[in-house]
């Protein structure tokens, strides 16, 4: 049986949701979606992996809710996450004849979420998503606060659009079919959060995969659903916050290849490299950076480059980065462990430095 799932609301003004957190509530996606959508004829979006593992119950709950399902499958992995793939799905959900009073749920993880939802936002100019995200990092992130996007040869993410779901539904007993790789890449985001906002999440970090993981997720849903309904578009700097570690961290994964680092691990990287300007230009105690990059270590996340990535070319994709503002880079740092600050005073001298202490 489904556990009673944790309900965290996303107060935003034009487009108000709910993420509901549990084990088990993927059985309940026809249920839960009708409270937020009209049924409708439909298509679930997931890659091979994930479709095998979770997408005939999620069908067989939207029939009996009233829904007519089809699924969509993608390959697994970050090269999906391409306008080519995008214009594919939008093709096919036309010959299903799916109009603007069609749906899409995404099932799978943040590349699933990110590419279904872009989607979404741009087939019939735009129609309903829901999330159902199956990683750690979807969970606790991606999933949550409506950015949807693929990936450029010249970048990550530098193609999207801005496009909330109805609803995201959370379920924790898909975390037990991830890899190790995969679960503890999803980690890099709650060492993020508590970076940011959350100090004492820290000593929860790594959590036992045995234990109930909802707490710990709601706990990081709280912690972005708060930032984003603050700032929804980042246009005040606020939601901006959730970049850090963000800003080398996607340059790295640009230069690396999508796929030979995973998101998750490239931020983590970019997390050292921002404590150590944090520690050098704010004032941060360098133990409670030694303290996070301990963290990071027991998560199973790397905290160093690897040594075929050239410096220079980690700054020319940095260079291009959404987070450019006018010409300046705006760097997230903390002064003190559960804050943050961005900052437009942060050198590509000093970038590049901090790179460079990464190997």
């Amino acid at each position: 049986m489904p556990s009673s799932p944790i309900t965290i609301p996303l107060p935003l003004q034009n487009s108000p949701y709910e993420i509901l957190i549990g084990s088990g509530i993927l059985t309940q996606t026809g249920e839960l979606a009708s409270k937020v959508l009209k049924p409708c004829r439909c298509v679930v979006i997931s890659d091979e992996v994930v479709a095998a593992l979770h997408a005939s119950g999620v069908i067989e709950s939207l029939r009996s809710s009233g829904f007519e399902p089809h699924l969509l499958t993608v390959p697994k992995g970050e090269a999906s996450k391409s306008m080519a793939v995008a214009a594919d799905l939008c093709n096919r959900m036309i010959q299903l004849g799916l109009d603007r009073k069609s749906a899409v749920f995404a099932l799978g993880g943040g590349v699933v979420g990110d590419l279904a939802g872009f989607v979404a936002s741009i087939h019939y100019r735009g129609i309903p998503v829901i999330q159902l995200p199956t990683t750690v990092v979807a969970q606790v992130d991606s999933s949550i606060g409506g950015k949807t996007g693929v990936n450029s040869p010249l970048g990550k993410n530098l193609i999207g659009t801005f496009h909330q779901p109805r609803l995201v539904l959370s379920d924790t007993a898909t975390l037990s079919t991830l890899p190790e790789r995969i679960f503890q890449e999803g980690l890099a985001e709650a060492i993020k959060h508590a970076v940011i906002a959350d100090e004492e999440m820290l000593p929860l970090l790594p959590p036992d995969r045995t234990s109930n993981l909802s707490p710990l997720i709601a706990r990081n849903v709280a912690i972005k659903a708060h930032i984003v309904g603050e700032d929804e578009f980042e246009t005040k700097g606020t939601r901006a916050l959730l970049n850090f570690g963000h800003t080398i961290g996607h340059a790295i994964e640009s230069v690396a290849g999508y796929g030979k680092l995973s998101h998750g691990e490239c931020v983590a990287i970019g997390m050292i490299a921002a404590l150590d300007l944090s520690v050098r230009l704010t004032g941060l105690p360098s133990d409670q950076a030694e303290r996070v990059k301990r963290v990071i270590i027991a998560c199973g996340l790397p905290t160093t480059i690897p040594t075929d990535l050239p410096t220079d070319s980690i700054l020319d994709a940095l260079s291009r980065d959404k987070k450019f503002d006018a010409g300046a880079i705006r760097f997230v740092l903390t002064s003190q462990l559960g804050t943050a600050f961005v900052s437009d005073k942060v050198t590509m001298d000093e970038v590049s430095k901090a790179i460079g202490r990464l190997s």
